[in-house]
């Protein structure tokens, strides 16, 4: 095991992670809302007023006439500066690189994210499939070649760094400094995981159903992250899945108080939270059930505890 492992270094001092987070998240947040601030102006100065504009959802820039294409880049922009400047501060904080921070080693095991990304992609698409066999009449169909293929692209192109940047917060940076601390891979799993959740606390689709209808999804994602990154040895799988999750979902499916306000395939009238919860467990377990299978990932690691591997003289020999 080499991911938790690696951070065993004394680079682990409180002070160096509160600052990457607050520099990496609030002022890389910062910075990448500039352009979406400027062109807010621009259009408060075109209709004159902007109060009372709003739609109700704070990802819904449509009522400022400001497109949904146009909208979801502007969004995911403060997560790609965020992206760069935390692994950016990795080096000078911690003495780690990016790859480091993923699975503890040099080189980063891209096979494993594009199967996890397929994997989830796949179930993503038969739930979707089998919710509108069963109900079409909650979809309504949208779908228009003009707004599919820019949304296609930056759906691509700019998504990936915003699940990359949470997955490298929460299950690499913030997992090694977990690990490193209590040597417990529970509480590796479990922390980032309710983490993870709050953050999201704020989405429209908290406001709309209620906090504890809608964070239990949050944190039953950050769980079956968590879990994958600890049998996996690394946050590539995890890494995978979460970009699948978010392009699926911006590509094929959107409603009302989504977060991803996007000229989807197909927009869901109703949503039932609960059932969604309950969804999104049984995927989940598809998922690890898969991959456990293909990696033959041994679930005894979550009670070991995390220690420095003890290299014996014949062994350092052998990799000379």
């Amino acid at each position: 095991m080499k991911h938790l492992e690696r951070a065993l270094d004394g680079q682990n001092q409180f002070w160096k992670y509160l600052v990457n987070f607050l520099v990496s998240l609030i002022g890389g947040s910062f910075i990448g809302s500039i352009p979406l601030l400027v062109v807010i102006a621009i259009k408060a100065v075109e209709y004159g007023n902007i109060e009372g504009l709003s739609s109700g959802n704070i990802a819904d820039l449509t009522p400022y006439g400001i497109s949904k294409n146009v909208s979801l880049f502007l969004l995911m922009l403060p997560m790609v500066v965020s992206f760069f400047t935390c692994i950016s501060m990795l080096h000078p904080f911690h003495k780690r690189s990016f790859s480091e921070v993923v699975n503890g080693t040099s080189e980063i095991r891209w096979k494993r994210f594009f199967a996890g990304f397929g994997v989830w992609f796949v179930l993503y698409a038969l739930y979707l499939s089998g919710s509108y066999i069963i109900d079409p009449e909650n979809f309504v169909f949208q779908f228009e070649i003009s707004s599919f293929i820019p949304l296609f692209l930056i759906a691509i192109l700019i998504i990936p760094f915003q699940t990359t940047f949470e997955e490298l917060m929460f299950r690499g940076y913030l997992g090694q400094a977990i690990g490193a601390w209590t040597r417990n891979r529970w509480l590796v799993m479990i922390i980032p995981a309710i983490l993870f959740g709050l953050m999201h606390s704020a989405n429209p689709e908290v406001k709309e159903y209620g906090f504890w209808l809608t964070m239990p999804q949050y944190v039953i994602f950050g769980l079956i992250f968590g879990l994958i990154t600890l049998l996996d040895d690394g946050i590539e799988v995890s890494m995978g899945v979460h970009a699948a999750n978010n392009i699926f979902a911006a590509l094929f499916i959107t409603n009302k108080a989504s977060v991803l306000q996007t000229p989807a395939v197909f927009n869901q009238q109703k949503i039932d939270p609960i059932l969604e919860t309950v969804i999104l467990v049984l995927m989940g377990v598809v998922l690890v059930f898969i991959l456990a299978k293909k990696y033959k990932w041994n679930f005894n690691i979550l009670n070991t505890k995390i220690e420095k591997e003890i290299i014996t003289p014949d062994e350092s020999l052998q990799s000379i």
